[in-house]
C-alpha cells in the first residue's frame, strides 16, 4: 500500500510549506498531496483552506489578496517557533521541490467552495512546463473540475474526491469520468468501496494516522493513503509487512 504525505510531512512540519514539502521529499514514500487556490492576480498557490486565517499571521481570502500581499505573512510561526518566517509557496516553488525526485504528485483543486476560472490551465501548464505529466494526479471535491481536466489533457491521472457513500462509485467516477477514487476514511470502510476495488478501480483514503486504520485498509485492498506522519506509517507498515509474511 502506498504512501502520500497529505499537506506535505504536516504532522512535524507546518502544513503546505516549502518546509514540509522539503521534508516530504527526502523520504522514501511513493508520494505528496497538496492543494491549490488562486490569488486574486490569478497566481496558483498551494494552501488548503479558503481563508488564510487559520496558518498564517494574516487574515482574509486567499481570492482577495495578490501573491505580493499574501507572500507578507507568516505561514509557519503558527506551528513552531523553529518554523516562523514560512512563507506561501506558490505552485511552481512546490512541482520545483519534486522536480528531480520520483513522488508522485497529487495536486487537490480547491475550487469546490468558490470557482477559480482557468485554474485547470494553469495548473496543467505548469505541470507540461515541467515535464511532470506522468507523474500527477489531479483530484478535486469539484468534479467538474476533474471533467474539464480531462477534457483538456486526457492522459493526466485524476481522482475524484468524496466524502460521502455512493450506491455505485466506480460507475460515477466512470461517468465523471476519473481513474480513482479518494475517500475519506469512514467511507473507505463500506462494502461499496471494497466492491470498488474488487472490480478494479483505484481507491486511495484520507486522511490515516493510525496503524490500525492502515492495516484495517491494507486487508481490503486500497492502493494508498494520506497521512500526516508519512515517515511513522511507512515504518509501520513495514513492520506490518514482516509480521505478515
Amino acid at each position: 500500500m502506498d504512501i502520500y504525505a497529505h499537506r506535505g510531512s504536516s504532522g512535524t512540519h507546518p502544513e503546505n510549506t516549502l518546509a514540509a514539502f522539503k521534508e516530504a521529499a527526502r523520504l522514501p514514500i511513493f508520494g505528496v498531496e497538496f492543494d491549490v487556490h488562486l490569488t486574486k492576480d490569478g497566481q496558483p498557490v498551494v494552501i488548503h483552506d479558503e481563508t488564510i486565517d487559520r496558518t498564517s499571521s494574516g487574515s482574509g481570502f486567499v481570492k482577495d489578496s495578490t501573491l505580493a500581499e499574501l507572500k507578507v505573512y507568516d505561514f509557519g510561526g503558527w506551528f513552531s517557533e523553529d518554523h516562523k518566517g514560512e512563507r506561501i509557496p506558490t505552485l511552481e516553488e512546490v512541482l520545483l521541490v519534486f522536480a528531480e525526485t520520483t513522488h508522485h504528485l497529487n495536486i487537490e483543486l480547491k475550487s469546490d467552495i468558490f470557482p477559480y476560472d482557468t485554474m485547470e490551465e494553469k495548473v496543467l501548464a505548469l505541470v507540461h512546463d515541467l515535464h511532470l505529466e506522468a507523474r500527477v494526479v489531479i483530484s478535486s471535491f469539484n468534479h467538474e473540475a476533474i471533467r474539464k481536466v480531462k477534457s483538456l489533457k486526457p492522459e493526466v491521472q485524476t481522482a475524484v474526491l468524496l466524502g460521502s457513500i455512493l450506491v455505485d462509485p466506480l460507475r460515477y467516477m466512470r461517468n465523471v469520468p476519473s481513474e480513482a477514487l479518494h475517500l475519506h476514511y469512514p467511507a473507505a470502510l463500506r462494502p461499496t468501496a471494497k466492491k470498488t476495488i474488487e472490480d478494479g478501480g483505484i481507491v486511495r483514503v484520507f486522511t490515516v494516522n493510525e496503524r490500525e486504520q492502515a492495516e484495517a485498509l491494507q486487508a481490503i485492498g486500497v492502493q494508498a493513503i494520506f497521512t500526516d506522519y508519512p515517515e511513522r506509517m511507512q515504518s509501520s507498515l513495514q513492520t506490518i509487512r514482516k509480521t505478515t509474511k
